[in-house]
């Protein structure tokens, strides 16, 4: 579709432990997720435009050793999950997805929890799901998709009788390395960078 390109450059942010925003920052890429569980695919994950989300995610997966990057994102060609042809897309991947887990004698993954959280924080169902889409577009010849955008609503209400969560918010995976435009170290309200 002609309005598959996300028109625009994204300010986006990867938590990450310290040695990587080291790393990254002396010139290295990030390294694409390949989880079973990854929310939108594998890929190289961001907050958008979200710095504080970025580092709650990493100081309660790092603590003391949590760091967040910055990046400048050009979404591409992007499957974004936030239009409507593109929620009909995954739903055709999803019933691929079922044919041919049958086929091999295997069965579905299911999103999951983790403890007693009531979000889905193991997503194998969409990680499979998505990367059946790339895997369809490939087949049938068609254009590969640079980034996968999704809106996801978590956390606990914002107050009570809220219609969203504390924690709702965009990410974006990133599949075609050349969509990262650059890293950055990010910068405080003052103007000076973050130091970690």
């Amino acid at each position: 579709m002609i309005y598959d390109d996300y028109p625009a450059l994204v300010l986006a942010f990867h938590g990450c432990r310290r040695t990587t925003y080291e790393t990254v920052m002396r010139g290295l890429p990030l390294a694409p997720s390949r989880n079973s569980y990854d929310w939108l695919g594998w890929g190289v994950y961001f907050w958008e435009n979200s710095y504080s989300r970025a580092l709650d995610w990493a100081l309660q997966r790092y603590a003391a050793d949590a760091a967040v990057i910055g990046a400048v994102i050009d979404p591409g060609h992007c499957l974004n999950l936030t239009d409507f042809q593109n929620a009909q897309l995954v739903r055709a991947a999803y019933d691929t997805l079922v044919v041919d887990m049958a086929d091999q004698s295997r069965d579905l993954p299911v999103n999951r929890n983790i403890k007693d959280n009531d979000d889905w924080l193991l997503r194998d169902l969409d990680c499979a799901v998505v990367n059946t889409v790339h895997d369809l577009n490939a087949t049938l010849g068609r254009p590969s998709f640079d980034t996968v955008r999704g809106i996801f609503t978590e956390g606990p209400p914002a107050y009570p009788g809220a219609g969203f969560r504390a924690k709702t918010h965009v990410q974006l995976c990133v599949r075609n390395a050349a969509s990262i435009k650059g890293y950055f170290a990010p910068r405080d309200e003052a103007g000076d960078i973050i130091r970690y």
